[in-house]
């Protein structure tokens, strides 16, 4: 059963392509390949092996919660509670295809829909909802499928090259070894300042208390997951006190 296009989009021209959807994929390719390539080099010096790492990034494609599960399992942690942060973490991938879903103006094939619903990260996933807002009856499974498997081989490709390099392959080069050991941290210092908001200090300062805490208390591993259960309590009582005021 189709669901009805959105109010005021029109059929521009041909069906998007598979070809088009590639072309797509080239800024989210771009921006993929270097924090692949942190993500290789950091499992590698925390002990995994090259083949280990590539499973990472092949199996769980994760991005930032790939950091978090070597870091967790290198500490010591149990894999079940390293699956459960990661799945904490992760839990509003669960919300990315219904949401496509209400937005795709005709049928879908279920085994081309299994294999672009694998590569739904937060970039794919913008990419798609642009591009059923800009044109929806241009949008296909084809497209959809040029523009995930793109995105995924990326990270694929740059965690082996950056698991190679981790594995003594720059051990020549110590300069450009110290450089992008330094790269993780930045990164993930500039993603956090570009995306912060004053309305969420609250959560930003209860998760960062839970982390100070667990770190103190029990471990690493622990300290991450006091971090997000403290962060996402807050930013939901913070969004129910705000309904309860405008209730009154």
């Amino acid at each position: 059963m189709e669901s009805p296009a959105p109010l005021g989009v029109t059929h521009n021209g041909s069906d998007a392509t598979l070809p088009e959807g590639i072309r797509d994929s080239l800024p989210i390719v771009i921006s993929y390949l270097p924090v692949a390539f942190a993500f290789g080099l950091n499992a590698t010096r925390l002990g995994f092996s090259p083949l280990e790492s590539l499973f990472f990034s092949c199996i769980i494609y994760a991005g930032a919660s790939q950091f978090v599960i070597t870091a967790m399992l290198a500490a010591g942690s149990s894999l079940w509670v390293a699956a459960l942060t990661v799945m904490a973490m992760d839990v509003r991938h669960v919300l990315y295809g219904p949401s496509l879903r209400t937005r795709i103006s005709r049928s879908l094939n279920k085994k081309k829909t299994a294999v672009w619903a694998f590569g739904l990260t937060d970039e794919v996933f913008a990419a798609a909802t642009a591009k059923l807002v800009r044109d929806n009856r241009r949008w296909t499974e084809n497209w959809m499928l040029g523009i995930a498997f793109c995105s995924w081989l990326s990270w694929v490709a740059g965690t082996l090259i950056g698991a190679y390099s981790g594995n003594g392959l720059l051990a020549d080069y110590p300069a450009v070894e110290a450089a992008l050991s330094f790269m993780l941290p930045a990164l993930f210092m500039s993603f956090l300042l570009a995306s912060f908001q004053r309305k969420q200090s609250l959560s930003v300062a209860a998760s960062l208390a839970g982390a100070l805490a667990g770190v103190t208390l029990f471990s690493i591993p622990a300290a991450i997951l006091a971090g997000i259960v403290c962060g996402c309590l807050t930013a939901v009582a913070e969004h129910l006190r705000k309904e309860a005021a405008n209730a009154h």
